[in-house]
């Protein structure tokens, strides 16, 4: 059983992330998407809101899990015996920090990392973005899940 982790921060979930999950789901027997506690990022949601989240606009796959942690990603694949990451790259500047990434992963736990770019249509989107714009009352209704619009203009209209 081939299985992955697709890990990020996910504050909040965008179109883009969903269409790398999408197509690892696709790929992969099992795929787990690790909601990633960075203490260096301050968030909009906490963790627990942003694996609701994650869960909520994930159903349909039955094959992808949600999980979150805190710490290396490695360590999390070693404590659930997964052998693969899966990211997703939007530009050559994701390109050269994953890449140093993957290259410590593997020589920390063997940990592979595998790569998928991103679909045209996303190629320019992040949850800092997506955050930013909504911020200043942007539209960003074509950048994530219509389900979770409403909760993030709401968590914006609070701060």
């Amino acid at each position: 059983m081939k299985r992955v982790v697709c890990p990020g921060t996910f504050d909040p979930i965008t179109l883009g992330h969903l269409d790398i999950i999408k197509r690892a789901s696709s790929i992969f027997d099992e795929v787990t998407i690790a909601v990633m506690v960075n203490q260096t990022k301050k968030t909009l949601f906490t963790v627990e809101e942003r694996i609701e989240m994650t869960r909520e606009v994930t159903s349909q796959y039955p094959n992808v899990k949600v999980d979150s942690w805190s710490g290396l990603l490695v360590d999390y694949c070693k404590n659930n015996d997964i052998a693969i990451i899966v990211k997703g790259l939007r530009a050559v500047t994701d390109f050269d920090y994953e890449l140093q990434m993957s290259q410590v992963n593997l020589q920390l736990q063997g940990v592979e990392t595998l790569f998928l770019s991103t679909a045209p249509a996303h190629s320019f989107l992040s949850s800092s973005l997506v955050k930013e714009i909504a911020s200043y009352g942007g539209d960003v209704s074509s950048y994530i899940p219509a389900i979770l619009l409403e909760r993030l203009k709401s968590r914006l209209a609070g701060k």
